[in-house]
């Protein structure tokens, strides 16, 4: 687009001596041409820095009549409605190892740190594989401007030195989503569990390297002889719920056949088969009159705009009025599962991942039973996903990484640490695999001093989740406990309101009880002010509590300075290193003053320099280490 604006004055286009009017290719509707296109834009809105690179297309590559009015407005309050740079990115030469779309952002401002972040289509599992800098705190300055090596300034006087911070991101996976309805009750059928996996019919080479290929509209594929290196990485199983909204769900796959059935051995595949059908415009389930019962159904990944699948079930005969989950349905963990004690987390920053090892080497050191980690990857940086690996193997634990795409339904969030906290908290029915039946949630800047296999055993007592709930034996900081008065106060009606850095998640009961259904939809309601929620992750589920029971857990469980008395931190099991409302502190500051002494078996800086061995050792394993 930018060679395009060099040739192209927008001020030599305007219309009658009005600056705010313009108009191109007026002489194209001087023929059969029926189409113009005419638009009225907000200059300081976000819809607007999205619609003008199709703007561009609009007028110099198809050549269609435009006509475009800024309509500014007269009085803007408060700060600047705009907070982002948006550019559009579209290549249609674009090849694997040339030509590759890009987007170029010049001449930022040196005063602010800014995040990076992708606006791409919902089908679409883009992640993050080449960056130098942190994407998540990029800082540009006078000397050095934004380049990745800013080592090297004795190269300043050199004009051809382009001073750029390369970040590269690739398409990992698409997805298949889309509606799935109970025909026999014209609802969805929410808490179905389905699966999906790669069909019989795919002709991949099984060879460790892969061929090109394409997929033909019947779903047949054409392979070619040409060896190249996969863009997205093979999936060949995953599995999901359908939600109550819409009755939508969501399955990762790669391009390719894909066969997708109600879960076996549960007691959806029981209950319901699926049945080929339509729905009409008045929103009326019509089932086909040939239908027969079929227990699959054939997907085919052939394009980059998956735009939705639509799934029917219908009851089998004897189970009209069967409940998909029963009140009391309990099932024990089998197997290995009793062995494992599963841990979630996320991250942004190289600071926030730095911290996030460093919990879970002190996880691994105190707790006896194995461990296994399960790390939101959609904000995690390349060099973190690889080197975690390698620490895990080091230090006895796994490591697996999960994802999933905010559905578009869902009110979204435009600032990343919203995002995040809603990822935290609004998809865990659906994040892992449904074989994990328990999950403990453990904030990124933690350090454990207990063995959490205690409260991975620990009976919640029926709820779906346990919290910790706030310190309050620490009397200077009580007043700003704002759950203490006003609305929370008459909200909770005694009930404590509990921190978020650590949970314990029940998920065979979150899933049977359809809590997620449950959070979202009150999350629904409340995003609507955007006052509300002003601690996403930790509000939600507190507010939730009058439908949504939380256990609370021993306060020995989660410790935080800015909350907890100091005579209360030698029976902590967790240390966290929450913000304190009386004065700033830089996170790694409190960590070396707070985690160090006799109450624990390694300092911070001792847990620090041991996480800082492993990333040197696998450095000079990747021949990286200078």
């Amino acid at each position: 687009s930018s060679e395009i604006s060099r040739n192209f004055s927008p001020y030599e286009s305007t219309t009658s001596g009005n600056p705010l009017h313009f108009s191109w290719n007026d002489e194209s509707s001087s023929g059969h041409l029926q189409i113009e296109v005419s638009v009225i834009l907000d200059p300081l809105t976000e819809p607007t820095q999205r619609v003008a690179p199709l703007l561009i297309v609009i007028r110099d590559f198809l050549k269609l009549p435009l006509k475009v009015v800024i309509a500014p407005r007269v009085i803007v309050e408060n700060d600047l409605p705009l907070s982002s740079y948006y550019r559009f990115v579209a290549n249609p030469f674009a090849q694997p190892h040339m030509n590759q779309a890009s987007a170029l952002f010049q001449n930022l401002p040196t005063t602010h740190v800014l995040t990076l972040r992708m606006d791409v289509p919902e089908p679409w599992d883009t992640q993050q594989t080449y960056a130098i800098q942190d994407s998540d705190n990029l800082r540009c300055d006078v000397r050095n401007g934004c380049r990745d090596r800013p080592d090297f300034v004795s190269d300043k006087h050199r004009s051809d030195v382009v001073e750029l911070a390369n970040i590269e991101y690739g398409l990992k996976g698409l997805l298949f989503f889309g509606q799935c309805y109970d025909v026999s009750k014209n609802t969805p059928p929410n808490g179905l569990q389905l699966t999906l996996d790669r069909s019989e019919l795919n002709s991949l080479s099984e060879s460790s390297s892969y061929s090109e290929i394409s997929i033909e509209a019947d779903g047949s594929i054409a392979q070619a002889d040409e060896r190249v290196k996969p863009i997205v990485v093979p999936i060949d199983h995953t599995d999901t719920l359908v939600m109550k909204t819409v009755g939508y769900w969501q399955l990762r796959a790669n391009p390719g056949v894909w066969t997708l059935r109600i879960a076996d051995g549960t007691r959806g595949s029981d209950i319901y088969h699926m049945v080929d059908g339509t729905i009409s415009p008045s929103g009326k389930m019509l089932v086909s009159k040939d239908a027969t019962e079929r227990v699959s159904k054939t997907l085919v990944m052939k394009d980059f705009s998956n735009h939705g699948q639509l799934l029917l079930v219908k009851r089998r005969q004897g189970f009209e009025d069967t409940k998909l989950f029963e009140d009391d349905e309990t099932k024990k963990v089998s197997g290995t599962e009793d062995e494992i004690v599963h841990v979630f987390s996320l991250a942004t920053g190289h600071a926030y991942e730095r911290l996030l090892k460093i919990m879970m080497l002190s996880v691994t050191k105190r707790t006896s039973s194995k461990v296994k980690f399960w790390l939101f990857e959609n904000f995690l940086s390349p060099s973190f996903k690889s080197s975690a690996k390698y620490m895990a193997e080091k230090i006895g634990c796994e490591v697996e990484f999960v994802t999933y795409k905010w559905p578009e339904w869902l009110r979204g969030q435009s600032e990343k640490q919203r995002l995040i906290w809603g990822y935290k908290i609004l998809f865990l029915d659906v994040l892992f695999p449904l074989d994990v039946k328990k999950i403990i949630y453990v904030d990124a800047d933690q350090v454990i001093r207990g063995d959490l296999t205690e409260l991975w055993n620990l009976d919640l007592d029926g709820a779906p989740y346990g919290y910790t709930p706030f310190c309050d034996s620490r009397e200077e900081t009580l007043g700003y406990q704002f759950w203490r008065t006003g609305f929370w106060k008459s909200h909770l009606r005694g009930k404590p309101y509990h921190i978020s850095a650590l949970y314990v998640v029940d998920l065979e009961r979150f899933r049977r009880e359809l809590v997620g259904d449950k959070l979202r939809a009150i999350y629904q309601q409340l995003s609507a002010d955007p006052n509300s929620l002003a601690n996403l992750d930790q509000d939600l589920p507190n507010y939730a509590q009058h439908d949504v029971r939380i256990f609370s857990l021993p306060q020995k469980w989660l410790w935080c300075e800015s909350w907890c008395s100091d005579e209360t931190k030698a029976e902590s099991m967790t240390i966290d290193l929450c913000n304190n409302p009386l004065h700033k502190e830089a996170k790694i500051a409190m960590a070396k003053r707070i985690i160090s002494g006799e109450l624990f078996e390694e300092s911070w800086e001792e847990l620090d320099e041991q996480v800082g061995n492993y990333e040197k050792e696998f450095l000079a394993s990747q021949g990286k280490l200078e």
